[in-house]
């Protein structure tokens, strides 16, 4: 029961770090079109917006039985090392599309699931950080720890598995190109 007041924010959440994978990937864009590599200052921009997210995020989650102090601190070199690691992926990608390769071409599957391993154990990692910046009251607040704990261990096995199956996805045969007419 205190699980479900809880998945409001747990869907806020996704979609708050969807707008920030967005704007990276923007960020990405516009890069590569510039032929540039990324400089400081784009970190930075990404990081305030990303801040400017968290801060909609929170306004947003008055009136929900949690209350959220970020620690930035803790969270700002784990989100910058993510950053930069997502940049370099989309950049990566994006080249080798104006290049005129593919993913498949770009990174063999182990390479591929490695990379996105990484960024997900950096969201994980982040993520178990935050669960140090709320509070909660009521029921909800003599399941704090234990939640954190269980959502670290679900969100942990859950990020193995979309990499490797991810990865398998984009690297999978496409019978259906391949069969002679």
């Amino acid at each position: 029961m205190a699980l479900a007041a809880l998945e409001p924010l747990l869907e806020a959440n996704v979609a708050k770090e969807i707008r920030k994978d967005a704007q990276a990937i923007a960020c990405a864009a516009e890069l590569a079109a510039a032929g540039r590599a990324p400089r400081e200052e784009d970190l930075g921009r990404l990081l305030d917006r990303a801040r400017e997210v968290d801060r909609e995020f929170l306004a947003g989650m008055r009136g929900l039985p949690v209350q959220l102090d970020i620690p930035y601190a803790r969270i700002e070199p784990l989100r910058r090392k993510r950053v930069e690691r997502g940049l370099d992926l989309a950049l990566r990608i994006l080249d080798g599309w104006r290049a005129g390769r593919g993913l498949r071409a770009l990174m063999p599957a182990d390479a591929l699931e490695r990379r996105l391993r990484e960024l997900l154990a950096l969201y994980c990692e982040e993520t178990t950080a935050l669960a140090a910046g709320v509070r909660a009251s009521g029921a909800i607040a003599a399941l704090r720890g234990r939640a954190a704990q269980l959502l670290g261990e679900v969100m942990n096995a859950e990020a193995e598995r979309l990499a490797h199956e991810a990865a398998r996805a984009v690297h999978r045969v496409r019978f259906a190109s391949h069969k002679s007419t």
